[in-house]
């Protein structure tokens, strides 16, 4: 297979289309035994301009892939990418940069499917048997970044996002335009990521990274992936249908003030995961209020440090319509340090209307300071309010239906 590095990877789809011979003075093509012109599926490097990932094909991903400023990458409903490991920094990654948009739409039927090149899945199929939920950190993730607000340290508007080396200034993001357009997310499918890129930095399976409301995302499944599953950097873009399966760390995780709505979502601990929420609030002085709502929390009894939910370090928002389920006695909902608790007292941290089966619900809900093994309960008002909008029962959450078309659904894990 020939391998075209991406900044002429346009010319060279050109070419083809020409369908030029040597005779009058063109390129001449490369063609298969068949004679069919062949067609370079390794995606390496930068895309710079408007490009196509088609589903007759499996495509490939090499490195840090990055589509820059101005261009388009659309993926036809089915499509399947295979990343390799890479290692380090260059651990493989699909970048969108701010001013890029990915256009990945694809459907219940005909899901769009990013994963490991040691995944035997073919086209036209939707798995693969080689792989399962803990085969974790084979390549990196996908991260899409915006030009939407971010609370920052020293209210910067900017910062370089985690898992991207400082020197790739495509690896940006933030800025003041929170209408801010990434393009279309739908019906994907995240499988194997998380590659380790130093010591204790993994990448995320979805991470995004100041990202405004003009971009669209629904429909997205993230499955055995090291670090965190989807994570919010800023940004107010909002997002339905999400799941997360048998993350290493965190399902869904906040930060830096984001301030979108997630609109049914389910997180389904595995084996290693931690919590099953991880919200954090601003680093600098801007203010973001996030709603989550619609949400069901699946834990187990194997997992040693899995727990429903984690608000720490100026956490603002409303958790609302939660079911939550299966989760050890010892499992909880933690204040945690750093202004969370007066956030709870003024109103800007707020819960509403959580299920769970435990009985008595509140005793999920605690406050606690210290660090590691040290934390102890300081106030015992945070599991007395609880009783105010938590209840003992097994209805509510998400709507289940909506993730009949993954992989989590297919192994049973819902």
């Amino acid at each position: 297979m020939k391998k075209i590095y991406l900044p002429f990877i346009a010319i060279a789809f050109a070419l083809v289309a020409a369908s030029c011979s040597s005779d009058d003075g063109g390129a001449i093509i490369p063609t298969d035994d068949t004679g069919t012109p062949a067609v370079d599926v390794r995606l390496v490097g930068q895309i710079t301009s408007d490009m196509t990932l088609t589903s007759d094909v499996i495509w490939e991903l090499e490195g840090r892939v990055t589509v820059t400023n101005g261009a388009t990458l659309t993926i036809e409903p089915g499509t399947i990418i295979k990343a390799f490991a890479g290692t380090g920094a260059n651990a493989s990654t699909l970048i969108i940069a701010r001013g890029a948009k990915i256009n990945a739409v694809g459907t219940a039927s005909a899901p769009i499917i990013f994963t490991s090149i040691a995944d035997n899945i073919a086209i036209g199929q939707v798995s693969g048997s080689n792989l399962d939920e803990n085969d974790r950190g084979l390549w990196g993730g996908l991260l899409v970044l915006g030009n939407a607000k971010v609370s920052l340290d020293g209210n910067a508007t900017e910062a370089q996002i985690e898992g991207i080396p400082a020197s790739d200034i495509n690896g940006r993001y933030g800025g003041n335009d929170d209408a801010d357009n990434s393009g279309s997310l739908a019906y994907i499918s995240i499988r194997h990521g998380g590659a380790l890129i130093g010591e204790g930095n993994e990448i995320n399976g979805l991470t995004l990274g100041g990202v405004g409301t003009g971009t669209s995302i629904s429909n997205i499944e993230v499955v055995g992936n090291v670090d965190d599953g989807i994570e919010f950097f800023g940004g107010s873009v909002n997002a339905n249908n999400l799941l997360v399966w048998a993350q290493g760390d965190d399902g869904l995780d906040i930060d830096q003030a984001y301030s979108g709505t997630i609109d049914n979502a389910v997180v389904a601990l595995g084996d290693i995961s931690d919590h099953a929420l991880e919200i954090d609030g601003p680093e600098g002085s801007l203010e973001g209020m996030f709603t989550i709502t619609n949400l069901t929390l699946i834990g187990n009894s194997n997992t040693e440090n899995g727990e429903y939910a984690d608000y720490r370090d100026g956490a603002m928002g409303v958790t609302k319509n939660v079911l939550a389920r299966n989760f050890k006695t010892e499992s909880d909902v933690e204040l945690d340090n750093n202004g969370v608790a007066q956030n709870f007292i003024d109103g800007k941290l707020s819960f509403e209307n959580w299920v769970t089966d435990v009985d008595p619900a509140n005793a999920i809900f605690v406050e606690k300071t210290g660090e590691g093994e040290n934390k102890i309960i300081v106030n015992p008002d945070f599991t007395e309010r609880a009783a105010a909008w938590s209840s003992t029962g097994n209805s509510g959450g998400a709507t289940m239906s909506a993730f009949s078309w993954t992989y989590a659904a297919s192994r049973g894990a819902l």
